[in-house]
């Protein structure tokens, strides 16, 4: 990310002028990737029984007493060729919440459901982890903690032939996740991450169980500790190539697994210490190709509400691997040479800009970390004519015109020809325009843009003039920030003094 220092710059960047704003780049950068951790909840999923009728499944019945409840263990031990039809009915009551404290203070009832999950009998265990998922999406404290004994059983199933089973496991495990510490410590000492790895590379095909071990991986991620428990696991598993291989939609399946997949690639690359695996393994090739086909799809005025639910992740994925430091160094990876990403990006600015707000500044941080501190996204930008478009941006507030800002100011970081091209596309009666605007970060933006601009190039100094743009800087010098006050005052002193002369002669 691109921004000045302090008033008194140089002309030209030095080497140590290039580290402070790598340094600065990369603090700014971490700051939101924080921040966007910080906003990501873990949530508990339920899977609904396809096999059931959505009316029976609304119908309310009148809460379990704990006799009935009691009952109802003793018809599942005792009950023969029946067994399945009791533990139905044991998986009904469960939906009630009321009746989970009921279940677990019962003596054994715990393990009359791992007894019947651990048989022989298929549709029993069906049965029995249907009645655990609906316990490990509970609200009550200390309801997901009785589920312990189940979790080796529902790890094993993980390699079921039954794909309604597997799934249903993964969902189970994915909730359980969240039930605290104990239960963090036990599901990886069981091996829940080998497991995952095992149960998407054999059921690539069965893309429902690959969306539901998506989302139990995505639960993983996203704790709090998993940058040192949880993400070198994922890596030295060989997850990653699998996550990367899914995040192209199945056109008949749905966007589901890519969705999650995709999540779970952003929550690794945000994370991870050193990205340079990640890398060889394509993930940012993908993501690059992924959003190029989805701007496509975009620009032909694509409305699937699926499409920005998968460009999300894949963004943040992108932005994250930018920030990271990528582009710095030799050469340009691998995935980021071609130009109609940055097509892509404007497409998703400009679709989402009054649908999806977010989307539209999370586009536009993307395209920052793609332009600083590369002339080759830099001259791309200019070559396909994208400033115009950006220009248009700079009027909507909540982060849209501060990002849009700095991207000009990436531009005009590379030197007098850049700055020239960016006015001959309309920038100085833009900047005009936001030296007015009332956001302090959005006028120092466009001082620091402006101080860019005219240090490269008298003549642009001159037509900045020319625009009436002294009596703006003079108004400047008056207000309450006292940063903008000096960067006013360093430019009109510098920069702007001469041809303000040279126009108003005495």
């Amino acid at each position: 990310m691109w921004r000045l220092g302090s008033v008194h710059h140089k002309a030209s960047r030095s080497a140590k002028d290039l580290e402070e704003f790598k340094r600065k780049r990369r603090e700014h950068e971490k700051a939101l990737r924080q921040a966007r951790r910080d906003r990501q909840l873990i949530s508990k999923r339920l899977l609904l029984n396809e096999d059931e009728q959505d009316k029976e499944f609304m119908e309310t019945d009148t809460p379990v007493s704990p006799d009935q409840m009691q009952e109802m263990l003793r018809s599942v031990q005792s009950g023969g060729e029946e067994k399945a039809t009791h533990l139905a009915v044991l998986r009904k009551a469960l939906r009630d919440p009321q009746t989970h404290l009921i279940f677990t203070k019962l003596e054994s009832s715990m393990y009359v459901l791992v007894g019947q999950l651990s048989g022989h009998n298929t549709q029993c265990q069906l049965e029995a982890a249907r009645c655990l998922h609906e316990l490990s999406h509970s609200l009550h404290p200390g309801v997901g903690q009785s589920c312990l004994p189940a979790t080796p059983y529902l790890l094993t199933y993980l390699s079921s032939p039954c794909a309604k089973l597997a799934e249903l496991c993964l969902y189970t495990l994915g909730n359980l996740w969240t039930e605290g510490a104990v239960m963090k410590e036990k599901l990886l000492a069981q091996g829940i991450v080998p497991a995952l790895a095992n149960c998407i590379q054999n059921q690539r095909c069965n893309l429902a169980v690959v969306e539901a071990a998506g989302f139990t991986l995505s639960q993983l991620l996203q704790d709090k500790d998993a940058a040192d428990t949880v993400i070198p696991l994922v890596i030295s598993s060989g997850l990653v190539p699998h996550l990367t291989s899914i995040l192209t939609p199945d056109p008949e399946f749905g966007f589901g697994p890519a969705i999650e997949c995709a999540w779970c690639l952003h929550y690794i690359v945000s994370r991870a210490v050193d990205t340079s695996a990640l890398l060889t393994q394509g993930v940012l090739s993908q993501c690059c190709n992924l959003l190029i086909t989805l701007g496509g799809a975009v620009s032909k005025g694509s409305t699937e509400e699926s499409l920005e639910l998968l460009i999300w992740p894949l963004l943040r994925c992108l932005g994250n691997l930018l920030a990271s430091g990528v582009c710095e160094g030799a050469g340009c990876p691998v995935g980021l040479e071609d130009a109609r990403l940055l097509g892509a990006l404007c497409v998703f600015c400009q679709s989402y800009l009054s649908s999806h707000f977010g989307l539209t500044r999370e586009s536009l941080w993307v395209l920052n970390n793609l332009t600083a501190g590369s002339t080759v996204f830099c001259s791309a930008l200019l070559f396909c004519n994208m400033v115009p478009a950006l220009l248009q941006l700079l009027p909507f507030s909540k982060g849209i015109n501060t990002m849009v800002l700095r991207i000009l100011g990436n531009v005009a970081h590379n030197g007098t020809g850049y700055c020239v091209q960016l006015t001959q596309a309309g920038l100085l009666p833009a900047l005009c325009a936001t030296l007015k605007m009332a956001d302090p970060d959005v006028v120092t933006l466009s001082l620091e843009v402006l101080y860019l601009v005219t240090a490269n190039s008298p003549q642009i100094a001159e037509e900045f003039v020319k625009l009436n743009g002294v009596s703006l800087l003079e108004a400047i010098q008056y207000n309450n920030e006292e940063e903008q006050c000096l960067r006013a005052s360093y430019l009109l002193d510098h920069y702007l003094h001469t041809h303000s002369t040279a126009d108003n002669p005495s």
